[in-house]
């Protein structure tokens, strides 16, 4: 099945540019980063790297950083980008690495695109090391669930509310937005804990992080109404 992803692939590089959109840039990069060097990790799996670009922060602190995406166009770019880097093209769902590979797995805005989380999330399991540590970025299931609509408007534009419907359909859906149009995946909280919990991880870390001062006050008080973004950190004993 086509997910846009590689069609998509140019007008995704451009949105994201070398400093990330507003959520990375605002609300995610403060927590990511600091959680992901937070144990000195000497090895660490980007899975879903798109164009590389959490990748080559972790290598700027001195941490070896492979990049893994499906999609051609964006593990070209990453290449492009940073020549000296790792970067395959290969699925979530069949990790070419042996058992126990990385200290880290970074899983940043990925999990809504995987088509199959219940066999993605056992490989990260897999190729994580004991004692190591999956870190996830993830929307809030509460955002995909309106996914569909986003926010509902009155007739000047402005916000009313953002609407929450069929909540615990899971459910694959096309999102577009400035040239980028691509399939996201909806799927209740309790699939992805379930999920998880069912490796054995253990969930240490749990977040859902506001924007930070330097963002702009209007669109952080949108944010605010209804946030998009959960971090989640997972142990593997």
């Amino acid at each position: 099945m086509d997910n846009g992803w590689q069609s998509s692939a140019n007008a995704w590089i451009e949105e994201m540019g070398d400093d990330g959109d507003f959520g990375r840039r605002y609300v995610l990069d403060p927590v990511m980063l600091p959680r992901a060097l937070r144990q000195s990790p000497q090895s660490a799996l980007d899975v879903g790297c798109g164009e590389g670009r959490f990748c080559r922060m972790l290598q700027q602190h001195g941490v070896h950083t492979t990049g893994i995406d499906p999609t051609p166009a964006l593990i070209s770019a990453a290449r492009a980008k940073d020549p000296n880097g790792a970067y395959l093209e290969a699925p979530a769902e069949n990790l070419p690495f042996p058992n126990n590979s990385f200290d880290i797995l970074i899983s940043y805005l990925t999990l809504i695109d995987i088509p199959d989380i219940r066999t993605a999330i056992p490989e990260m399991a897999r190729v994580l090391k004991p004692g190591g540590t999956l870190l996830i970025a993830n929307l809030t299931s509460f955002n995909t669930a309106g996914g569909e609509s986003g926010w509902v408007k009155d007739a000047n534009g402005a916000r009313l509310h953002y609407p929450i419907d069929n909540y615990l359909d899971e459910r694959a859906m096309w999102i577009a937005y400035r040239g980028i149009r691509v399939v996201n995946h909806h799927r209740p909280l309790s699939a992805y804990l379930s999920a998880l919990i069912a490796t054995g991880l253990q969930l240490t870390y749990f977040d859902e992080p506001s924007p930070t001062a330097a963002a702009s006050p209007a669109r952080a008080r949108a944010y605010r109404r209804a946030p998009w973004f959960l971090v989640m950190e997972w142990t593997k004993p």
